[in-house]
């Protein structure tokens, strides 16, 4: 009788290095935490504190593409149009109502709900680059609608919007804690059931249609949770800025933040995180070379991918057969 198959765990042939135990570490992400909490007291001017939040929501838009990119295996070249819907919602409520910023979260959640089922229900029975291509094309037509509407602002946009904070340092720190919260609930939702059917149709979706996953509402479910993401992240980045305007949702914004998930590693927070604040800081480390920072930026990027093409932090699968 032959002896039963034996199951191995991935990277347990060799020993642990002491970057992989660190790697590991369960605490790596609050150290993460710790380090954007101290940063304002290593750096706190007005330009540095702009500068922080914005990778902070870069790192929020980089972890709603991952439920979809890195979990369900959905290429969305489209992902910025959520990111406008929830900006342009609470800007508009807030401008033309007269409503605190907070107040208009629930509508921009229910909003982005609505534009997921919307845009996902028709194209979610594409695959491969006929779904990159119709989201591509769903990404322009937000941008052009919002170009061309009056409520929207048209080309000017709409300027006027309330602050969630006085002071940059405390809207800084809300960011930070917001973020902090969509990150971790990003991650429970990868490790939750749905976060296991997500896999089953990335890995292959015929075969998880077989086992009986229903694999169209599973890949709605994530271009959902995707999008309400990104347009909390709209919301966010409406506050820091005050004013918005389709300019700030080209098909660039999308291509950094699918970048972002990539060089970090698809399906790993951690991964999502570095990658995202590697995407959106490293040209402001290079400003200091003016018209050459970004062929630099690229360079380093393409030298990245070469070197580690599997991502910065690779998601580990717990076990293979």
């Amino acid at each position: 009788m032959s002896a039963p198959a034996k199951t191995r765990r991935v990277g347990t042939d060799k020993p642990p290095t002491r970057a992989s135990k660190m790697l590991q570490n369960r605490w790596a992400g609050i150290a993460g935490l710790l380090i954007a909490l101290l940063a304002p007291f290593v750096n706190a001017t007005p330009y540095a504190l702009s500068v922080m939040t914005s990778a902070a929501i870069f790192v929020m838009l980089a972890a709603g593409l991952n439920i979809v990119v890195g979990y369900c295996g959905l290429l969305d070249l489209g992902y910025v149009a959520f990111f406008a819907v929830g900006a342009y919602t609470s800007g508009v409520l807030a401008t033309r109502f007269d409503l605190p910023l907070l107040v208009t979260v629930p509508a921009v959640i229910v909003v982005t709900v609505i534009a997921g089922i919307v845009i996902g229900a028709p194209t979610l029975r594409l695959r491969s680059d006929y779904l990159a291509i119709v989201t591509l094309g769903f990404g322009e037509i937000i941008r052009i609608t919002a170009n061309n509407l009056d409520i929207t602002g048209g080309p000017s946009g709409i300027y006027g919007i309330p602050h969630l904070a006085d002071s940059p340092v405390i809207f800084y720190y809300l960011t930070v804690v917001v973020v902090s919260l969509a990150v971790l609930g990003a991650a429970r939702l990868g490790r939750s059931r749905i976060g296991r059917a997500w896999r089953f149709v990335r890995e292959d979706e015929d075969a998880a249609e077989a086992m009986g996953v229903h694999t169209y509402r599973v890949k709605l479910a994530a271009y959902v949770a995707g999008a309400v993401w990104g347009g909390l992240a709209g919301v966010l980045f409406a506050a820091q800025l005050s004013a918005i305007s389709p300019t700030s949702f080209t098909f660039l914004s999308s291509a950094l933040v699918l970048m972002a998930v990539v060089l970090g590693g698809m399906g790993s927070t951690p991964g999502v995180v570095i990658g995202a604040v590697v995407i959106s800081l490293l040209p402001e480390f290079l400003r200091d070379l003016a018209d050459y920072r970004f062929f630099l930026f690229g360079v380093l990027l393409i030298a990245v991918m070469l070197l580690r093409p599997q991502g910065l932090w690779p998601a580990r699968s717990k076990e293979v057969s």
